[in-house]
């Protein structure tokens, strides 16, 4: 007799789960694929989502490319549990870079290591991403022209109005794309893997 009323709670919490984890910028934006072949990413593939020294010391090089950095982060993925790897990642920084504090960070950080905290906080909890938009905003003053910087900016401030304004989602990404300014600071297989998935948003704007 319970049977059924059992396997349909299953099933709700089913489509639910596949629902919120499935239609989001952050998780669904797998851009990482096309640095596949790169030695760091194939580390990063092997952690099981952990931020290791290694992974550390390579975002905190400032020479190392920003898009092998935020790739390096979206290999690491996301976890429906959270997961702690920026707060990691302050503790190196506290300790290379001599910042005492986050807000001392905040302000004296460079453009780099701010846009992967930024990121890292938003694939530690991608429901709540308001520290995240905090520093990216710091990030992107530093590297305005960045196309890296301006589009993981844009999905993290997607992330945060995801189930407020679905068109909003489609269009701050966009607005990225059709800048003529920026500097292409990242391969276009991984723009293509982006916007194949943002471009679902599309149909919720009015023409």
């Amino acid at each position: 007799m319970k049977t059924k009323p059992i396997l349909l709670t299953i099933l709700i919490s089913f489509i639910l789960i596949s629902t919120v984890f499935g239609d989001s910028p952050l998780t669904s934006t797998e851009f990482s694929s096309a640095y596949a072949t790169e030695h760091i990413i194939i580390k990063a593939s092997k952690t099981n989502g952990i931020l290791t020294d290694e992974l550390m010391n390579y975002l905190a090089i400032d020479n190392n490319p920003i898009s092998i950095k935020v790739s390096i982060i979206n290999k690491l993925g996301w976890d429906t549990h959270g997961k702690n790897n920026s707060s990691i990642f302050l503790e190196l920084l506290k300790s290379k870079k001599s910042y005492s504090t986050e807000e001392v960070f905040l302000k004296n950080g460079t453009g780099d290591e701010l846009l992967c905290m930024a990121y890292l906080k938003a694939m530690d909890n991608y429901f709540k991403v308001d520290d995240a938009i905090r520093y990216s905003g710091f990030a992107i003053t530093k590297n305005p022209k960045s196309f890296t910087y301006q589009i993981i900016t844009a999905l993290i401030n997607a992330q945060k109005v995801i189930y407020s304004d679905r068109c909003q989602v489609y269009k701050l990404t966009n607005e990225v794309r059709n800048s003529a300014t920026l500097n292409k600071d990242m391969k276009e297989e991984s723009i293509s893997i982006i916007f194949d998935y943002m471009n679902k948003y599309k149909h919720n704007c009015l023409e």
